[in-house]
């Protein structure tokens, strides 16, 4: 310890040149340990290290010479400086003998206490400088260690490059993080490290750490990729810090790599999510808007509007709750039936059921509960529950993917064939759309059957999920109500049937031919292909089917289009993100402007 005395090593076989040397040798921070004999000398070499050695040169059984060379022989002692003292006459053969013998100097008896203490003194300040560096050193040991074991332990890839941007600091973190290990990277210039990937912002990197050297003391921040060792391309946020070189130390810069790479996949994830959430609400949203635009235009007074309002968004509510207790990926055919029979919409001793329960996707799910309800509200007010004795029948079977569905009620009052098409009807007729689909309905006298062909689809719907887009209206400056549609045929793309029939109907309110609706890119390119519409109403998403190929081929033909869509302008096809659109839900003015706008794009086709 730097606070301890410094030993001095006092040999001499007579007790009073001891006692002598004890008087004399009086200086702070020193203590004077004594030995009368060389052997005793020997033992005290062995327990305590000595910065001085001062030896009598005539002593019986083992003289100062023999002692030291002794020793020199020793690796603990053959760095203690040696001053023999002797009261004996001496010629300079004896002098270099003593020298020889590993002393720093030669004093004869009587000592000069002056002389002694000065040369003493200088051992003593060398042995307090040598044991200060030592200190110094073990401290900067220690410290380089903790700083070593930090950046072996770091969560970041620690590593270090010098101002030729050589890696010349490759801690264990930065092997755990990108897989190489020191020896395969120290010395290798960053141009040539195979963890940065070519030609993903690589130049723009070694730039800014270039920049970093020459500019002295800085601390930068870069997003960067990188590669591991196995080939995995991964994302890294790069904290540096440089240090600026003088003289004596070159500059350098210090590198610490965080991994991000699942960051970024959870805010993508949070993002595509909450987009999700967003188009959902407002497919739901435009899905209410049909139902009550459509609805109040088929009821016979404001209480059958309320009623009939009312159950379609319960039977809504419904399957919602059943989607959300599977996270949205699918809902049991028979367990929406018995939601509705649990509610008293359905009399289950009248309701007879015979098939296997197939999983539903959450779209295939709401529209069969809206159905469903339509079926069991006319059965209720027209058919076979209207009495106490009729019953309904519904069957199905499952092949291919495809179901295959009858609705059969009997024992009900005698059917008469509708004179007019209500809302539920329609509603019935045109939930399921999909290619493939067919609904037939036979008013026979002895009671109603609906027959229904519907492909299934994936029980989970695919594609990418779209954040939502921010409100957008069609010219809004324009009076919709005051300026009629000239008469084209415009084509509707939308898989949610309740909204392309709100679409077609404000198209034939216009004066327009609708043509459609296609639930998917097929239909309409099929569709495109054989009728060549005027003007095209686009959905943005099909079920996770992207719209790109049906808008590729009107831009094609020059067909002026809009999206109409739950998703922002940015997750819409890139090729024609600057189209106009319509978000979702929208007002029948909205739609009305839109297309007018588009007719006006029509006047410039050419044929």
């Amino acid at each position: 310890m730097l606070n301890e005395p410094l030993k001095i090593l006092a040999v001499d076989d007579i007790r009073e040149n001891l006692v002598a040397l004890e008087a004399a040798l009086d200086q702070p921070g020193v203590e004077l340990v004594t030995a009368s004999s060389g052997f005793e000398a020997l033992e005290l070499l062995l327990k305590h290290d000595f910065v001085l050695a001062l030896l009598d040169v005539q002593m019986p059984e083992m003289d100062g010479f023999e002692l030291a060379e002794l020793m020199r022989g020793t690796e603990r002692t053959r760095g203690v400086p040696i001053i023999f003292l002797t009261a004996v006459a001496t010629d300079e053969r004896r002098k270099f003998q003593g020298f020889e013998a590993g002393a720093v100097d030669y004093l004869l008896k009587p000592i000069d206490i002056t002389v002694l203490n000065s040369k003493v003194a200088v051992f003593v300040e060398l042995a307090r400088q040598r044991r200060e560096l030592a200190f110094q050193r073990d401290e900067l040991g220690a410290a380089l260690s903790r700083l070593r074991a930090h950046g072996d332990n770091s969560p970041l890839a620690v590593l270090e490059i010098d101002s030729s941007l050589r890696i010349v600091g490759w801690y264990k973190s930065a092997e755990r993080t990108l897989g190489y290990l020191g020896s395969e990277v120290l010395g290798q210039s960053l141009h040539d490290a195979p963890f940065l990937p070519p030609n993903a912002g690589r130049e723009e990197f070694l730039n800014g750490m270039a920049a970093l050297i020459e500019g002295g003391d800085r601390r930068a921040m870069q997003e960067h990729s990188y590669c591991r060792a196995d080939g995995m391309l991964r994302e890294g946020e790069w904290y540096c810090s440089s240090l600026a070189g003088n003289g004596l130390r070159p500059g350098s810069v210090m590198i610490e790599m965080l991994d991000i790479t699942e960051r970024r996949r959870a805010e993508e994830t949070q993002r595509l999510l909450i987009g999700e959430l967003n188009h959902r609400v407002k497919n739901t949203l435009a899905t209410v808007q049909a139902i009550a635009s459509q609805g109040f235009r088929h009821a016979r007074s404001h209480k059958d509007f309320q009623d009939a309002f009312t159950g379609r968004l319960q039977a809504l509510s419904r399957a919602h709750s059943m989607l959300s207790a599977t996270t949205w990926e699918s809902a049991g055919l028979r367990s929406l039936i018995a939601d509705h029979v649990a509610i008293g919409a359905v009399s289950e001793e009248r309701l007879l059921l015979d098939g296997p329960d197939v999983d539903l996707s959450p779209e295939l799910a709401l529209r069969f509960s809206l159905v469903f309800h339509e079926l069991a509200t006319n059965a209720h007010k027209y058919g076979a529950f209207s009495n106490a004795v009729g019953t309904v029948r519904l069957t199905w079977t499952c092949t291919d993917n495809v179901l295959h569905m009858e609705w059969l009620e009997r024992g009900g009052p005698p059917v008469q064939p509708p004179e007019r098409r209500g809302f539920g009807s329609t509603l019935i007729e045109h939930s399921m759309l999909a290619d493939g689909a067919q609904i037939v309905s036979d008013f026979a006298p002895e009671g109603v059957t609906w027959t229904m062909t519907l492909p299934l689809g994936p029980a989970v719907v695919g594609g990418a999920v779209k954040p939502p887009p921010p409100p957008v209206c069609a010219r809004p400056d324009r009076p919709a109500a005051s300026e009629p549609l000239p008469h084209l045929r415009i084509l509707v793309v939308e898989d949610e049937p309740l909204v392309a029939i709100e679409l077609m109907m404000e198209i034939e309110n216009g004066g327009c031919v609708p043509l459609g609706p296609a639930t998917s890119c097929d239909q309409a390119l099929a569709l495109i292909k054989e009728t060549g519409p005027d003007l095209a109403l686009l959905d943005g998403n099909l079920n996770g089917e992207k719209i790109g190929p049906v808008a590729d081929e009107l831009a094609r033909r020059r067909t002026p289009f809009a999206f109409i869509s739950g998703y922002d302008r940015e997750h819409l096809p890139q090729a024609h993100c600057d189209r106009p659109m319509l978000n979702k839900p929208f007002l029948s003015a909205d739609v009305r402007n839109m297309l007018l706008e588009l007719a006006e794009s029509a006047k410039d086709r050419v044929p």
